[in-house]
């Protein structure tokens, strides 16, 4: 479990002070994944350093299962970073060594026997799928292989906390499919909670079980996946959810958007054609399953008389519906 407990860091001093982060309160529970997302100049990056205590807070607490890591010295500061494993933008790794001595080099730090490290090493190397590549140099692998060397380093001295500061970043589709695969399997394996710092919103909606906007350093707005995915009044949510491809509507019909919201049966748009005696008709939508449930939206085409009837049936649906244009009504909704 890692808890910020209002996380403040100023940069200067007196009127030239900048307050990078602001008072930052979260909590991320063991086996969870929470995303922290931003624009450039939000805070991230200083996030990223404050947490894992590269940079001091200038007040507030970083606790790691239960433990202060804020109020400790040097000598018990070395001693607790290894609670934290970090993953980098750029893998990090060094090109004279291999992939095998790039994943020892926190256990010779340490002080661990060789033999104790060719055995953590080989576990490791295995977990992350790179058996076969201890011998390869960096040069040898791909993006992706990279940067599973680089995890595989983060694990070395069994972290609790994982901390991923665009670890995707740069990577093909492919590779960063296989990296969102494996931090999931890590994090159901090994219980960790794992802070995933980046840019890139579709890889939140694959991996994060909870995200965070972070905005001029301060937190504003997070919430459990689900739930900002469901909300149409989400900034979030709708920064979450990509541009639905579609179609105008024709002159003399309304335009809908619609948002699932809840549980929401498959047939809805049938029922709902059948209901006001008019076909429906999808300009474009864009739904998906996100953690074993369907979220999305839709644009819909209807002949425009049938507003009246069409908004509070589709509200009873479980979706949320607003029309499309300047004179949209308020959207009607039903959470299931």
């Amino acid at each position: 479990m890692i808890q910020l407990d209002q996380l403040t860091k100023v940069y200067g001093h007196g009127a030239g002070a900048t307050t990078v982060l602001d008072h930052l309160d979260f909590e991320i529970a063991a086996g969870e994944i929470f995303a922290v997302v931003g624009p450039s100049g939000a805070g991230k990056s200083t996030l990223a350093q404050t947490v894992s205590l590269l940079e001091r807070p200038t007040s507030g607490r970083v606790v790691v299962n239960g433990a202060d890591l804020t109020a400790l010295g040097e000598r018990e500061l070395r001693a607790a970073r290894r609670r934290i494993g970090t993953i980098f933008q750029s893998d990090g790794l060094f090109s004279r060594r291999t992939a095998a001595q790039n994943v020892a080099l926190p256990l010779e730090f340490l002080g661990v026997t060789p033999g104790e490290r060719r055995t953590r090493v080989a576990e490791l190397l295995e977990r992350v799928g790179l058996s076969a590549k201890a011998g390869h140099y960096p040069h040898q692998l791909s993006g992706g292989q990279r940067q599973r060397v680089g995890i595989a380093r983060a694990l070395a001295l069994r972290p609790s906390v994982l901390l991923a500061d665009e670890a995707t970043s740069g990577l093909d589709p492919a590779s960063t499919a296989s990296i969102v695969g494996l931090l999931k399997e890590l994090r159901d394996e090994l219980g960790l909670s794992i802070l995933f710092i980046t840019h890139e919103m579709d890889t939140v909606v694959q991996l994060a079980d909870a995200v965070a906007r972070l905005d001029h350093g301060r937190i504003a707005e997070s919430g459990r996946l689900l739930d900002l995915l469901r909300d149409p009044a989400s900034v979030l949510g709708t920064l979450l959810r990509p541009p639905q491809p579609g179609v105008p509507a024709a002159p003399g019909e309304l335009a809908i958007d619609v948002s699932y919201t809840g549980e929401v049966a498959g047939d809805w748009l049938a029922r709902v054609s059948r209901a006001v005696g008019a076909d429906l008709h999808v300009l474009g939508a864009r739904i998906e399953q996100v953690h074993g449930e369907t979220v999305g939206t839709a644009r819909l085409a209807a002949p425009a008389e049938l507003r009246g009837r069409l908004l509070p049936l589709l509200a009873a649906a479980g979706l949320s519906a607003h029309p499309v244009g300047s004179d949209a009504a308020p959207a009607l909704e039903v959470v299931a």
